[in-house]
């Protein structure tokens, strides 16, 4: 069979895959996104926007509503680290507008949809089919429990947290639940709270709205761990929890490799280490470019994400390896000691 019904298939509707779909586009390509859910999609996600991921979007001219973020903070216990972004700002936005603003932008560009869910693909030398639609190519973005990366035969033996740098002590397995609260944001920058067992995420997303994402071992009692953290208790102090927690995880998820045949992973399909240093959706956005870029040399995508995500996986594997071990609350006290050393990092992450 050589005959096909698009260029480029993007299974997974979420805000990395309609990137994936209008880079694509923007490569004068046909596109057509497979996923069974309508938009906009609401998940647990921290919400906040690196400044490399506000560029990103730019590029696709989606620009939606939020709070600008201008660094990060660690808080514990009364102690202080924070660094402001040495560039342009970060965004803080609703993962709702996020996703509504990459669907519009989409079909502005005549990204084609398809309300099915992929429950088996095949592929020759000479396309990929999946959801009865065939294709020259086909882009796994259906994030953390990837159907495309099994089905692919990309998942790695010991999968969904097990094994490999990042895990911390024996058996720990990581989740994060997303909560939002009405209340006017006091801070533009993202405030990151070490608690005993668990990290909150509190991100500005609105003039009065805050999300606090809390990562850590389930399962994860949100009151409790935010009583826990006084300096963030008495700001939501009061304030209206607005609609039901959002969960996510296990976080730590592998892949064997990123490409098979004419099939790419791209997102939290491609692998994941966990959410510590809200990455995301910047990694996402650079896989979807370098994705498009190299549907035909599946090496050159293979070392391009090995290349976008470096810094990430260092980074993220070290701070969670002491986040689930006795030197955990060790580590905003040495934020303070060697500011230059947090600097850095925030710095890596932004860019």
């Amino acid at each position: 069979m050589t005959g096909h019904d698009v260029d480029v298939l993007v299974v997974g509707g979420g805000p990395v895959g309609l990137a994936a779909a209008l880079e694509a586009r923007r490569s004068g390509l046909s596109a057509l996104v497979v996923e069974p859910r309508g938009t906009p999609v609401d998940k647990a996600c921290g919400e906040g926007l690196m400044p490399r991921a506000v560029d990103l979007l730019r590029r696709w001219d989606a620009d939606p509503a939020g709070r600008p973020l201008a660094g990060i903070a660690y808080v514990r216990d009364g102690l202080r680290a924070e660094h402001r972004f040495a560039g342009s700002p970060g965004r803080g936005v609703r993962r709702t507008v996020l996703h509504a603003a990459l669907a519009d932008r989409a079909e502005a560009a005549g990204v084609e949809r398809v309300a099915e869910r992929v429950t088996a693909l095949s592929q020759d030398a000479g396309g990929v089919t999946a959801a009865g639609v065939r294709a020259r190519w086909l882009l796994g973005c259906d994030g953390l429990h990837s159907t495309v990366r099994r089905l692919a035969g990309l998942e790695a033996a010991g999968r969904a947290g097990s094994g490999g740098a990042g895990r911390g002590r024996r058996g720990a397995r990581r989740f994060g639940v997303r909560r939002h609260y009405r209340v006017a944001p006091w801070t533009d920058l993202v405030e990151v709270h070490w608690g005993r067992h668990a990290e909150a995420y509190v991100t500005p997303v609105a003039p009065d709205l805050v999300g606090v994402a809390l990562l850590g071992p389930a399962p994860i009692d949100v009151d409790a761990e935010l009583a826990a953290m006084p300096a963030l208790a008495a700001r939501l102090a009061g304030a209206e929890v607005e609609a039901a927690d959002r969960g996510a995880g296990p976080l730590r998820q592998r892949s064997r490799a990123r490409t098979a045949g004419r099939v790419r992973l791209v997102g939290d399909a491609s692998g994941y280490v966990d959410a510590l240093t809200g990455e995301g959706l910047r990694l996402g956005f650079a896989q979807a470019v370098a994705s498009v870029a190299h549907l035909d040399d599946p090496a050159g995508y293979e070392r391009a994400w090995a290349a976008a995500t470096r810094d990430y996986r260092l980074l993220t594997s070290t701070l969670v390896a002491v986040a689930t071990s006795p030197l955990r609350g060790a580590l905003v006290p040495a934020a303070v000691r060697l500011p230059p050393v947090f600097a850095g990092a925030v710095e890596r992450l932004a860019r």
